[in-house]
């Protein structure tokens, strides 16, 4: 295959597009606009699936070197009402291997191994149907040519218009983060209370959920329906400030619950978009899609999962077929449309059940989707 490829983004999606290719020996051009892979935090855990994302791993030749660094005991997980009492606590079982965790940094080296992404080089447009190709314009002004642009490039796609006119939307619901470092040995009781997983305390209209990722670190997320505009008159940099709006919020809920804000540090405002649940396009040759930039839905363990296993799929379609690569891009799209449509439905019932007036549709569901 002599198809001139380049990947916008050097998310899970791209990296596992570019390294599948490279298994089998095709080259490919990784344009990710960060200036390096630790340029910003990396983000936190992610569960990867058995037939989805580990499938993917499978297919990159990554699979036994993820069985050595992801975290299975990190399936655990605790629910408890608001006033502190256990509803759930469930265990893995110490061989369930469904989906185990990993965090983002480490699932992200794990996939760069020996590619060569070209870091700083963001793309702003790409622009099909040119004679010789599409044309990628860069943010540094350059442009180049390529036979396929594969856009992985997140939920805010510089790759998505030339596709499609659809932009994400407000769901109403807003996450504000913040992260509790070394909590094993600075804030034990805290360790305890969120267990080998994660914990997750469900409200009228807000949850706060604390997950572990490795290294003694805990991410915290407020959870709350409100209107976009929620934080007018309040200084979102100020950390001080984010704390007390928050505490306010969640008035009345357990000292220990409320010590995962009261003690977290740096505060960031995560409002939650997603694309329409049956996102689709009329086919442009030479241009497509994967994960958030096709379809954006709620972060509920479905998405990071979703676009490793389209990048591994088209990637491998794309090295061992004999055809016209575009019938394998054709392909991909219809596959993926209905795979990602029906998680999509999925996540978006989802999100409504976890951030409700009615709690107890989010413990319902957690014991609908738990092992027995």
């Amino acid at each position: 295959m002599s198809y001139r490829i380049a990947v916008a983004g050097g998310g899970p999606a791209g990296l596992t597009f570019a390294r599948v290719l490279h298994r089998h020996g095709h080259p490919v051009t990784v344009l990710e606009r960060d200036p390096s892979p630790d340029a910003r935090p990396p983000g936190g855990t992610l569960d990867l699936h058995e037939g989805l994302g580990q499938r993917a791993l499978e297919k990159a030749g990554l699979l036994a070197e993820f069985r050595t660094v992801s975290r299975p005991e990190g399936q655990a997980m605790r629910i408890l009402e608001p006033d502190g009492t256990v509803l759930r606590d469930w265990q893995p079982h110490p061989d369930e291997r469904a989906n185990p965790e990993i965090d983002r940094g480490r699932l992200r080296d794990l996939l760069l191994g020996p590619l060569d992404v070209r870091w700083g080089q963001g793309v702003t447009q790409v622009v099909p149907g040119m004679r010789d190709g599409v044309r990628v314009r860069l943010a540094d002004g350059r442009e180049e040519t390529f036979d396929l642009v594969i856009g992985a490039d997140g939920a805010w796609s510089r790759t998505r218009a030339a596709v499609s006119p659809v932009t994400p939307h407000y769901t109403g619901v807003t996450f504000v983060e913040t992260s509790l470092d070394d909590i094993d040995t600075r804030h034990p009781d805290l360790a305890r209370l969120v267990g080998d997983g994660a914990m997750a305390v469900y409200g009228v209209n807000r949850a706060l959920v604390a997950q572990r990722n490795s290294g003694g670190h805990v991410k915290v997320y407020a959870q709350f329906r409100a209107p976009l505009d929620w934080h007018t008159g309040l200084d979102l940099a100020d950390g001080e400030a984010v704390r007390a709006h928050l505490l306010t919020l969640f008035d009345g809920w357990a000292d220990p619950v409320l010590d995962f804000v009261r003690r977290g540090s740096a505060f960031v405002h995560r409002p939650l978009y997603v694309l329409p649940v049956s996102h689709t396009w009329t086919h442009v040759p030479g241009v497509t899609l994967l994960g958030d930039a096709a379809h954006l839905m709620p972060p509920l363990g479905a998405g990071a999962n979703l676009a490793m296993l389209e990048g591994a799929e088209l990637a491998e379609s794309l090295a061992t077929g004999s055809g016209d690569p575009e019938e394998a891009v054709r392909a991909h799209e219809e596959r993926m449309w209905a795979r990602a449509g029906r998680w999509a439905e999925l996540t978006t019932a989802g999100l409504e059940r976890l951030v409700s007036p009615d709690p107890a549709r989010a413990v319902a569901l957690f014991d609908e989707v738990q092992p027995s």
